[in-house]
């Protein structure tokens, strides 16, 4: 067998939680604005590092999710932020939706 190998899904499917796949979906699109604003300013560091985020969010299993926006999180450090690099109008909007992210990731763990 060649290529890539086919992973069968460890949790629910997303269109089992709706509130998820929604709030992991709106990651994903002011991921994409905020992917687009480091190219634009042709911030090669951030480009790299934002890349992989918006496909993650977009197609990630609900079991991958908690760990793709606690990364897409840690972009807003306290020393070495991507707020430093691009403007509010895309970093803000990203950052409230993986907080609303995780937050539903959260009500999850807590309804078993």
């Amino acid at each position: 067998m060649t290529g890539a190998r086919h992973r069968r899904p460890t949790g629910p499917a997303r269109h089992e939680r709706p509130s998820i796949d929604e709030a992991a979906l709106k990651a994903a699109r002011a991921g994409d604005r905020m992917l687009d604003a480091a190219r634009e300013v042709r911030h090669a560091r951030w480009t790299a590092y934002l890349e992989p985020l918006p496909d993650q969010l977009r197609d990630g299993e609900i079991t991958e999710l908690r760990k793709v926006a606690l990364r897409a999180r840690s972009a807003y450090g306290p020393k070495d932020s991507v707020r430093d690099a691009l403007p509010a109008s895309v970093t803000e909007p990203f950052l409230d939706a993986i907080d609303k992210l995780l937050k539903e990731l959260a009500k999850r763990e807590v309804d078993g």
